[in-house]
This record gives C-alpha cells, structure tokens and sequence, in this order.
C-alpha cells in the first residue's frame, strides 16, 4: 500500500500536472475547475478474485444472443435460442388461400440489433434450426442455464443453406412480394437469411387444416424453433450476435393456382415467447481457458481478472483493513472523505483484436446475499416518477462512472458515499463485485444496472493486485482531518 501526505498547496500542483498525463499510470482523479482540500492516498491493497456470474434470466430480451466464439484468452461460449412462432394473426386462425398452393421458399430473417463481438473478417457461420420437442410457455420465466429439449432432425434446406460472413450493419436487397401486382426489390435492415426445408412449416400451414384453428393450436402442433450457431471450421474464432427478435420471422413465399388465375404470396410467422440457452460456465468449467479456471480456483488475489459478458464472468473486489487504511490509531470519527475513486486498467496487449466491454458496473452484496447499488450508484428509475435518486450522495449515472475510457484503457468507478459508510461502519466490508452490464439502460433513462445480463457480449481482461505492474487496480482517495 502507498501512504502519501501532501499539503494542500502540493497537492492542488500535482493534481494539476496529473490531469495533463497521458500515460496509464496516472492518479486518474478528474480536476477540471475543482479545488480538493485534503491529503492524497493512494490504496493498493485490495484482493480481487474472478468469479463466475449469477445466471440471468433469459425469456424474450430484446437482444437474443447467437453465439460461438471461441475466445482465444478466456474460451469457448455457445448460446443458442428456442422460440415458439405465431400465426400471421395472433389472436386468430389462419385461412389457406384458395386453390393449388406451391411453397417456393421458406426463409429464416434475423434481424441484427447492436452488440455484435468477435471476428467479422476470417470466420464465417451457419446457423442450423431444430425443431423443439418441448413448447416454450408463455406464463414461465426461463434461465439462460436451461437446456432445451430439442429434435434431432434438422428443418434447414440443404440445397440453399450456406456460410456467411457476419455483417450486422449491411443493408440486404430483397424481392418484396405484393399480393396481386408487381413484385419489387426492396433495401432492408441487415439480417440473417437462412433458408428452411418446404415441408415442415409449410406441411403444417397449408395441409393440417386443425393446426391453423387458432394460434395455440399452431403452436401446439409445431412446439417451436431452436437455432444453433455453428462456426464453418473449428479454428475460426466465431463470435457473438445480437439479434432482435421482435423484428425477426420466417417467411414462407408460395405460388397459388386458382382455377388459373396465378398469383404469389407471403406468409410471416413471427417470433413468439424465446428464450436464450447460453454455455459458457454452466454444469462446470470445462469450456473456460486453463488462464481463466486458475484465476476462479485461485485461494490467492488475482494479478489478471477475467469479466466476461452472457452473465459470464465477473470478479469481487475486497478492501482488507480498510478502517486502518489511513493508518493505525487514527479517530475515524475526524476523517472526511472528500473524494474516492476505484481506477481499473486494461492488460496491456488485450485490447487488441476484442475491444474491453464498453460500460461495467459495480454492486454491493446485502445481508440476503442480493445486489445492491453502492451509494455512490443508489438511484431507481420509472416510467411515472422517472429517475428518483435514493442517496444524496447520487449524482448521475455518468458521474458514478464505469464507461471504457479507450485513451487511457482505464475504467473508474465514484466509491466516495461507499468508502465514507465503510469507515463510519454504516455498511459492512463484504466487498464489492465489478461485471459486465448492458449500455441500454443508462443511455435511455440514467440509471446504473446491477442485475445479470446476456444482452452484452463483450470482455474485459484486467490488471488485478499485481504490485510490479503500474496498471494494478487502485483506490485513489482525498480526505481532510479534522481536529
């Protein structure tokens, strides 16, 4: 731990020369136009451990993750989706056009939202579709650890089934069918096309007249769809899509013949009640990288910690002897602290060719062992009362910190509220936890999120308690005594 007094004149200069550095092992307490009274510490003493993460909940989040990204630091994750379809008309039955009805294609479109992680350039994908042998209920809440009973027999058509690159920005040009005109080609939002077989669907919609009495009855007959990622050669690098569900169908394109009057037509089946099945850590850890499962079995600190998106890894941050921190025999009771701030670097040499997760979070455990927002983070957010702050030490989102400063390859965390309860014993030294979160929560409505996600694919690979390196994780704290 390094202890270090300054007088205030001192400290305000050095504070000043720190703000103008641009090398990583700066002080990082932010100046601007503040003036900090107090003395300069500098605490370097805290354990951190990699852990595995709380599994999240998984049923119809707005981005599905699609995954096979073999991290070459941290290891293979897979996560596949179940989903059931709906008729055209949810709430109704479906009614056969009228005639000879000839199924040209039936196509596959998932629709990519934002979030994709890993490789664009050298790995190239197939998505294989199942049918489910059991039928997602809309009423149960499903985990991403749960693992769906699933058909063996594939529904992809395998004349027309290919490999593609991932390109989750790139408008695709397709051919709009219009009922009774001219057909047109039509610029739409990038996704997924994958090509399904002409019978299973299609048998169940034009031939089975009892499966398209009603949307339940539909579902019943069809269970649902699982969708596997597969990388085209095992030595690619993969990578984890987002997709957007909810925007998302398969599309079953038709000919019909009435007494020969020829026309073509579309039928869209939307995605229904999903769910995401994610296996990065769950039943064991055979999957994490022999770096990764040393750092979580570890009885010691970590010199490197691991945080990983899909609910997958995160790391606990513990602060030994915190209340002696200041030093043996000082009177907590005349200590102020004025400012407190956790900076977590990047390793050097892991930003590169995976950027580290863009925002972190950081949380508290309580007695009953459930998150909590620090004070420092401790404001909730909803639609009537908007964001409604719990802690008058809660400022905003943007100011208690966690967002990825690429210049600096640091993330820092306000720890202010937190470290003065500590030392005034209104909360207990059970640590802190840091994981990966979602940027969508923030950005809309301001508030800091604390629980489990898979709406984010991305890791950071961290600089723990390694005393040799200037990129360890660090509490920089400025406090005043009182006489």
């Amino acid at each position: 731990m390094k202890f270090i007094r300054l007088d205030l004149l001192t400290l305000l200069i050095s504070l000043f020369i720190l703000g103008s550095c641009k090398n990583q092992n700066e002080v990082g307490l932010p100046v601007g136009d503040q003036q900090l009274n107090g003395s300069l510490l500098v605490y370097d003493n805290i354990v951190v451990k990699t852990d595995t993460d709380n599994v999240s909940t998984a049923s119809n989040p707005a981005q599905t993750p699609l995954a096979s990204f073999n991290d070459p630091a941290l290891g293979l994750t897979d996560a596949n989706i179940a989903s059931s379809l709906n008729l055209p008309t949810a709430a109704a039955s479906y009614t056969v056009p009228t005639g000879t009805i000839t199924t040209d294609s039936v196509i596959m479109e998932l629709r990519y939202t934002q979030g994709f992680y890993g490789d664009t350039l050298n790995s190239r994908y197939k998505v294989n579709v199942y049918q489910l042998d059991e039928k997602p209920s809309p009423s149960q809440l499903y985990y991403a650890n749960k693992e769906w009973k699933v058909k063996t027999t594939l529904l992809n058509d395998p004349a027309r089934t290919g490999i593609f690159n991932a390109r989750p920005n790139t408008k695709i040009k397709v051919t709009q069918i219009v009922k009774g005109g001219k057909d047109t080609l039509k610029n739409i939002a990038a996704h997924i096309r994958v090509p399904l077989n002409k019978t299973f669907i299609p048998g169940f919609l034009f031939n089975t007249p009892t499966a398209v009495t009603s949307n339940t009855a539909f579902q019943n007959a069809t269970n649902g769809i699982y969708l596997d990622l597969e990388r085209s050669q095992a030595s690619e690098i993969g990578g984890t899509m987002m997709v957007n569900l909810d925007s998302s169908s398969v599309k079953v394109y038709y000919r019909v013949n009435n007494a020969g009057a020829l026309d073509t037509g579309v039928v869209t089946l939307p995605f229904n009640v999903s769910a995401a099945e994610v296996r990065n850590k769950y039943a064991d850890l055979r999957n994490y990288s022999a770096e990764v499962k040393s750092a979580i079995s570890s009885t010691t600190s970590n010199d490197v910690f691991y945080l990983q998106g899909l609910a997958g890894l995160r790391a606990k941050l513990t602060f030994p002897n915190v209340k002696t921190m200041l030093g043996a025999g000082v009177d907590l009771n005349t200590i102020a602290i004025n400012r407190a701030e956790l900076v977590i670097t990047a390793k050097p040499g892991t930003d590169i060719p995976f950027a580290p997760q863009p925002l972190l979070t950081l949380y508290r455990l309580d007695l009953a062992k459930q998150r909590q927002r620090v004070p420092d983070a401790n404001a909730t957010y909803s639609s009537t009362s908007g964001l409604t702050p719990l802690d008058a030490r809660f400022f905003s989102a943007a100011a208690f910190g966690g967002e990825y400063r690429s210049d600096k390859k640091e993330y820092h965390f306000l720890l202010t509220g937190y470290l003065q309860d500590l030392l005034k014993g209104k909360l207990e030294n059970e640590g802190l936890y840091v994981g990966t979160i979602d940027v969508t929560n923030r950005l809309s409505v301001g508030v800091v999120d604390v629980a489990p996600t898979i709406a984010t694919a991305g890791r950071t690979i961290a600089v723990g308690s390694d005393k040799s390196s200037p990129y360890r994780i660090k509490l920089n704290v400025i406090y005043t005594k009182n006489n």
